[in-house]
């Protein structure tokens, strides 16, 4: 069985702050697309174990998944991504396969 490979991923992100905590509302990937986040469920400090790194995870629905996105303290964002859904260009240029819907 071969076993699936994450890799993590830089990726902007909209949010607002309400009573006081950031809470993320859209992602925007690497390609341009923006994702709306439907709810955030979980927010706690804690590690990437598919990806590496750490930070605050939420745990958000997106497009009817559950996904996580991260919060470093270097203040940037990520998600964990599946290596065999990333393609890159000749300057290592990170592009995700589009998801047929």
């Amino acid at each position: 069985m071969d076993e699936k490979t994450y890799e993590k991923v830089y990726v902007d992100v909209e949010a607002i702050f309400r009573d006081g905590c950031l809470v993320p509302t859209s992602v925007i990937w690497v390609d341009g697309r923006k994702y709306e986040i439907d709810r955030v469920t979980d927010c706690r400090r804690a590690a990437s174990l598919k990806g590496g790194g750490a930070g605050i995870r939420y745990t958000c629905r997106i497009s009817g998944q559950e996904k996580y996105l991260f919060y470093e303290e270097n203040n940037r964002w990520f998600m964990e991504v599946e290596k065999s859904k990333i393609i890159y260009d000749v300057d290592y240029h990170i592009a995700l396969i589009p998801v047929k819907e």
